[in-house]
């Protein structure tokens, strides 16, 4: 037992001190104001004065609930040199008919061809996109259930210039409204801070690399130097697999939005964990070891520290109660992100095991034969 405690105290030393400052708040792209104006939305400027042309594409595949609100705040943007490409993929919920009523010459909505073998059903529709998408050397790509407010592009365009940076992408803001959603959602965004902190994906001396797929704003020279999205175009969470090809080239930038928010409702436990079963194995490769492995990390660093807390004896008490009070204040940041009590920092221990939980329960589906699936399809052969 007071080995464990030893290794539970040694992990979370070195996460805290040495993993990338993940806990920490983070970047947040906001809009940089002067004199009480938002220095980047030009939104008088007229395409030939200098700002570069935007496209946004949008893949959407049964969308009908959110699709309206999204292309609403594209439309509204602070920002003149822009176009939206709306990929419907096979919608049979209206999700086209509703983006065509807007009538608006900037929106262009296109019918996705028939997914071809080896592409992800989103991947072939951003491609499509892109493909209607000219010779615009920035693109944004989105996904249809993502609320802009109107800086947002001009925004994310200053940034890419400021840095000179191949890829821009943010963490939008998730929704946090029942009570599912406000006991997991933060924590969702804390565990992926801490696979990818930040502070390595935008240190291009590290090999990090990750972005967000509600919000990703790419390079044309970028694109044509890892091979087009073909390059990763079977790849199940494509944000992070089309930033390490990026990355593999040139600079990229991730953060935190101020700007955008999911619209996309997860309402009960069973939401949340169809959310994270989806890809989880997928994550680990489909690899059985692997799985193992993580149960294994996550039982000594989640669970461990309150069980030595609670029924330790001696120096592995006091050290498993060290442990979960630095797991504790790890937390408090992306609580705050969210304004949720500090309350919940101690309860995070049973957050990890929801997680866990779910990964397990992910491996268990793609092994009896359920795979991947996601809106009427199914991915088996895709990889990751």
């Amino acid at each position: 037992m007071t080995t464990l405690a030893v290794v539970t105290v040694l992990v979370w030393a070195y996460l805290l001190a040495g993993h990338g400052r993940f806990w920490q708040a983070g970047p947040v792209l906001a809009p940089v104001v002067r004199n009480g104006v938002a220095a980047q939305a030009a939104s008088h400027e007229a395409p030939d004065q200098g700002l570069a042309p935007v496209v946004v594409v949008v893949p959407a595949r049964d969308e009908a609930p959110v699709i309206g609100a999204a292309l609403t705040s594209l439309l509204a943007q602070d920002y003149a040199a822009l176009r939206i490409v709306l990929v419907d993929d096979g919608s049979s919920d209206g999700t086209g008919a509703i983006a065509r009523g807007f009538a608006d010459n900037r929106l262009t909505v296109i019918e996705g061809a028939p997914r071809p073998e080896g592409w992800s059903g989103k991947l072939w529709a951003v491609a499509q996109g892109i493909a209607a998408a000219g010779d615009a050397e920035l693109i944004l790509l989105t996904d249809a259930d993502i609320e802009h407010d109107p800086p947002h592009v001009a925004t994310l365009v200053a940034q890419a210039q400021r840095g000179d940076f191949d890829l821009v992408s943010e963490m939008v803001r998730l929704s946090c409204v029942s009570w599912a959603e406000r006991a997991l959602v933060p924590a969702f965004v804390f565990f992926f801070q801490l696979l990818y902190p930040f502070a390595w994906v935008n240190n291009q001396r590290k090999r990090t690399a990750a972005a967000a797929g509600g919000t990703i704003l790419i390079r044309r020279r970028a694109l044509a130097r890892i091979g087009g999205i073909a390059a990763v175009r079977g790849a199940l969470i494509d944000d992070v697999a089309l930033a390490a090809a990026v990355k593999r080239g040139g600079p990229i930038w991730l953060g935190h939005s101020a700007l955008a928010r999911s619209i996309r409702a997860y309402p009960g436990v069973a939401d949340i964990w169809r959310m994270v079963t989806r890809t989880a194995y997928v994550q680990l490769r489909r690899l059985p070891l692997l799985l193992a492995g993580t149960v294994l990390a996550m039982t000594v660093v989640w669970l461990a520290p309150p069980a030595l807390a609670l029924f330790g004896h001696g120096a592995a008490r006091w050290m498993g109660w060290l442990a979960w009070a630095g797991m504790a204040g790890s937390y408090m940041p992306t609580l705050r992100r969210f304004g949720r009590s500090p309350l919940w920092a101690p309860l995070l221990p049973l957050v990890a095991a929801f997680y866990t939980a779910a990964t397990i329960g992910s491996a268990v589906d793609h092994h009896r034969g359920r795979g991947v699936a996601w809106k009427g399809r199914a991915y088996q052969g895709v990889d990751a």
